[in-house]
């Protein structure tokens, strides 16, 4: 797959998810294997012109994160403008404007969602960016605002006309935040909207076969994960694979899920420090523990952490309980073994997946 001169090695994506798709998630996801490009937290373009701290590690990277594309928001053209060219000079291999975030504090400064009410407007902005930076520079958005304002294939193609190298489209409307039923019409609509660019669909991706039912269903070039890849940081490694050959690995096993669940903590306290980084790791060990059958004890301590230490001494503590579910060879005894996930929009036999994946609340500065 290209964007404009950047050849990616799948079809995969990281979706952004505010306080949650930050360096040491993405390196975990690259590590595992399979994606293709992973975006980061979005960024307020104004805080980076005016270099605030916050911006800067939001938009933190190493050279085992690549490629990577910046996700950026704001509805003023010449900060858009000009953080764009910001973060090129800082190396990133793209940037991508958020157009459907329905966040209220986004929405209300004419970011996000909001950007998909006047069409002029927005690709006015767009082609500013576009004009000032060398790098590809993409459009993610959702269907429309509600189910009577459905804009994304209009706005689609006017952006196609002012350059933009991709579209990102989310088969939900604002009003539904992330409730209700992903479109895949509402995707495909948009896919048959634009003539060159490529259109990566979005929602509700969960498993290998959700993937392929979106692609198939809509026509879409891809497929871009969220609140799946928290829930399976492995989705990518494993649809990659699905998707070439036909074959469905095996989930990872215990031991693995331990085994990245350590390198992600480790990952945290390298990047934002012991103190920091502990807390954060508060909210993301719970997204681990969902697949490791049951886990109160690890619940229950984990939140409480504050340095190795502790995570240790819980991480220790809830393996001697687990044994208890386990059998000899350290498999969960069928009682304990998770049933199978629920069918969700899609209905297609042997396509199951979670009908509902939580919300995270974020970003975890505020926590």
């Amino acid at each position: 797959m290209r964007f404009g001169p950047l050849t990616l090695t799948s079809n995969l994506f990281l979706s952004p998810l505010a306080g949650y798709t930050n360096l040491p998630f993405r390196l975990v996801v690259r590590e595992i294997g399979g994606v293709g490009l992973c975006t980061t937290d979005l960024v307020n373009a104004r805080s980076l012109l005016e270099k605030r701290a916050k911006a800067f590690k939001l938009i933190e990277t190493n050279a085992a994160d690549s490629p990577m594309a910046v996700q950026l928001f704001g509805s003023v053209p010449e900060e858009m403008r000009d953080a764009a060219q910001v973060l090129e000079a800082r190396g990133a291999h793209s940037i991508d404007i958020n157009m459907g975030c329905p966040v209220k504090k986004v929405v209300k400064v004419g970011g996000g969602s909001a950007m998909m009410t006047d069409l002029d407007r927005t690709c006015a902005l767009v082609r500013g960016m576009v004009d000032a930076v060398k790098i590809p520079v993409t459009a993610k958005m959702r269907l429309g605002w509600d189910d009577n304002n459905i804009t994304a294939p209009d706005l689609a193609r006017a952006l196609e006309g002012v350059g933009v190298a991709a579209i990102f489209v989310h088969g939900r409307t604002r009003e539904q935040g992330f409730g209700g039923t992903v479109k895949l019409a509402g995707i495909r609509a948009v896919v048959e909207a634009v003539k060159q660019i490529p259109v990566i669909g979005n929602g509700d991706i969960t498993t290998p076969q959700a993937a392929r039912h979106m692609i198939e269903g809509t026509g879409c070039a891809g497929v871009s994960v969220g609140r799946g890849a928290f829930y399976d940081p492995w989705i990518f490694k494993r649809t990659k694979h699905y998707l070439e050959s036909g074959e469905v690995l095996p989930e990872p096993s215990f031991a693995e899920r331990v085994r990245v669940l350590r390198r992600h903590f480790d990952l945290m306290l390298e990047v934002f420090g012991e103190e920091l980084g502990c807390r954060m790791f508060r909210k993301i060990a719970p997204w681990y523990a969902k697949r490791f059958g049951p886990a109160s004890v690890f619940n229950k301590g984990i939140v409480h952490v504050s340095n190795r230490a502790d995570f240790e001494s819980v991480l220790a503590q809830y393996l001697e309980w687990r044994k208890q579910f386990v059998d000899e060879q350290g498999d969960l005894l069928p009682r304990f073994q998770q049933g199978p996930m629920v069918a969700s929009f899609m209905q297609e036999p042997g396509v199951e997946v979670r009908q509902a994946i939580p919300v995270p609340k974020g970003p975890v500065e505020v926590w």
